[in-house]
């Protein structure tokens, strides 16, 4: 039985990265391997599997930040123990300094968060953004194997990192088609009766923390009030996700007298639920390493409309380019995109059904036997 120790904050099926960790720890336990998992949180069915183990760090006053020191350190000393016994190990990004395989999700040297947000969020978040560089560089240099989720990864690491290219290889994030498809007309009207949405209304949705300005509602937010303005513009907008700024947006909202067009719903287990009966997503994003929200849109037969600059805007084909926005900060552009997307809503979605079904057609199982490939051609080519 093969041993493996993979160590990140989350193994949850919410989130991207937190995603991406618990399908390849799955993966890994059905084929009947030993897994050790350190981690803040590991889902209850990766728990009930016997040959999982979880080595838990405390989240010191529910701050990533403040528990880096120790989850570091328990990294590396269960990793000392695995590596004894011909084990491997797998961290993401500068969140545990052990030189094995690294699997990068986010590239800290790519972009700084920006905030509106109190001084003492922005104060945190520079200094959380100073160290996590710093980790990020000596865990990089470090890694015999660097795996990442988009070729927009490998260039940030060649470019920022000085990493040379050969070491980095480019493995998709996958899905659960079972989870994210389209849905038949029937179901999408009777979720949308669930949901009180009107079944003729195009329904726009937005998915992304407001703790920052990274995703990019601000754009979306100004390029709104211009539709909004327009007698002719009947879509409303649905807003799920929370942070430090969404009682901003929801007190610009009121001002701007769109409240009632704009719902925010804050952070929701449902998203598969919300995607099968929406029309659209947008993700005007300022950095996005790969981008699973848009990547889950796509799947359920949804138009989303991305930064070009996103990794997940490899994927898509160049009849579909009028969905990749050129610039996150171009409110103006981003509404002319969303009128023409209404006005071409059923071409749209005929385009978009191709893409969707490649994408299904590649599950999170097809992503971790890559990974674990690329591990087993790591560990012969290293000795």
């Amino acid at each position: 039985m093969k041993s493996y120790l993979l160590v990140t904050g989350d193994f949850v099926k919410t989130g991207g990265m937190d995603r991406a960790n618990f399908a390849l720890a799955d993966y890994l336990a059905r084929r009947g391997d030993r897994v050790h998992l350190v981690a803040h949180r590991v889902a209850p069915e990766l728990l009930a599997q016997p040959n999982v183990t979880f080595h838990r760090v405390p989240k010191v006053a529910n701050s990533y930040l403040l528990s880096s020191p120790l989850f570091d350190w328990m990294g590396r000393f269960q990793a000392k123990g695995v590596t004894r016994t011909g084990g491997r190990v797998l961290v993401n990004g500068g969140n545990c300094q052990w030189g094995d395989v690294n699997w990068v999700h986010y590239v800290h040297a790519a972009y700084k968060p920006e905030s509106r947000a109190g001084r003492l969020h922005q104060l945190k978040r520079s200094v959380s953004h100073r160290l996590f560089l710093g980790a990020e560089r000596q865990a990089l240099q470090s890694a015999r194997v660097i795996i990442v989720n988009s070729e927009r990864t490998k260039r940030d690491l060649v470019d920022r990192l000085a990493i040379a290219p050969e070491q980095i290889h480019t493995v998709y994030y996958g899905i659960d088609p079972q989870e994210f498809y389209p849905a038949s007309p029937n179901e999408r009207t009777e979720l949308r009766h669930q949901l009180g949405w009107v079944p003729e209304k195009p329904i726009v949705v937005f998915i992304g923390a407001l703790g920052d300005r990274r995703k990019g509602f601000d754009t979306l937010f100004l390029a709104w009030q211009q539709l909004c303005a327009d007698v002719y513009w009947n879509a409303d907008l649905v807003v799920v996700g929370t942070g430090a700024e969404l009682p901003l947006w929801q007190s610009r909202a009121v001002e701007a007298r769109i409240a009632s067009r704009i719902h925010f719903l804050g952070f929701r287990q449902d998203v598969p639920r919300l995607l099968r009966a929406a029309d659209c997503l947008v993700a005007p994003t300022r950095y996005e390493a790969y981008g699973l929200g848009v990547h889950e849109a796509l799947c359920s037969g949804l138009a989303a409309l991305v930064s070009a600059r996103a990794g997940v805007a490899e994927r898509y084909p160049s009849q579909l380019g009028d969905l990749l926005l050129p610039d996150s900060d171009d409110a103006t552009e981003l509404a002319a995109r969303l009128r023409r997307w209404r006005e071409t809503i059923d071409q749209s979605s005929k385009l978009v059904n191709s893409l969707s079904n490649k994408l299904r057609n590649y599950t999170w199982d097809n992503m971790a036997e890559k990974i674990l490939d690329l591990i087993i051609a790591g560990s012969d080519k290293n000795g």
